[in-house]
């Protein structure tokens, strides 16, 4: 990228007046040019920004937002799956959480994988079962990108921003237009916003967190 800027960089000729003084201003501007064009190609023609909302009134009550599994949340999460109606928020809480055209999102947390799995047996008319403890106490936080069906905007990179800063991403995969992230869950502690980029081949989709919003998920 740095070579790419220099050699767009040397084909600017600047005035011989410019030459005999040295500006710095002259040589600035053309600097900003090529950066300037050169983000332009990396992030695309457009974004868009949005802002994340939660599924109102999920039961059982929750709002310690997403951690490592503890003997608190996992018991609140075996609660939660015990709900056999078709889509209870608190096991999907993640449903049209960052809403857009182009992606859909699923979310794999700690509490989810013990809901989840107690809601599946419980929907069935089963037992709701005892869930592995120790697997669960093993997951981090893996976030499924899915293309809208008809979307054009092929996933390229998502990056997860605290204070500014990208968050490190424990593992990634890209698969037909989307893929699968993974963050440790430290990541998403509700004391700061969060913003999740969505970077795509068209466009980069940029949803926000509020720490209210953080504390509401699980």
């Amino acid at each position: 990228m740095v070579t790419t800027m220099m050699t767009g960089l040397s084909r600017f000729r600047f005035p011989a007046a410019a030459r005999r003084l040295g500006t710095a201003v002259g040589i600035a501007c053309a600097v900003s040019v090529v950066l300037h064009g050169g983000l332009q190609a990396q992030t695309g023609a457009s974004a868009a920004a949005i802002r994340a909302q939660a599924r109102p009134n999920p039961t059982p009550a929750w709002g310690k937002g997403i951690q490592p599994i503890s003997p608190e949340s996992y018991y609140n999460a075996i609660e939660c799956g015990k709900q056999s109606v078709a889509d209870p928020p608190c096991v999907f809480w993640d449903n049209d959480i960052c809403k857009n055209d182009d992606f859909t999102l699923a979310w794999y947390t700690p509490y989810k994988q013990v809901a989840y799995e107690v809601w599946a047996a419980v929907s069935r008319k089963r037992p709701a079962p005892q869930p592995n403890y120790q697997a669960a106490s093993r997951a981090n936080v893996t976030i499924g990108v899915t293309p809208v069906k008809g979307a054009k905007n092929v996933l390229k990179e998502v990056v997860l921003k605290r204070a500014s800063k990208p968050a490190i991403i424990v593992d990634r995969s890209l698969s037909n237009g989307g893929g699968r992230y993974t963050f440790q869950t430290a990541a998403f502690a509700p004391t700061a916003e969060v913003v999740l980029e969505m970077v795509g081949s068209e466009r980069t989709i940029s949803c926000t967190f509020s720490p209210a919003v953080l504390r509401q998920m699980r």
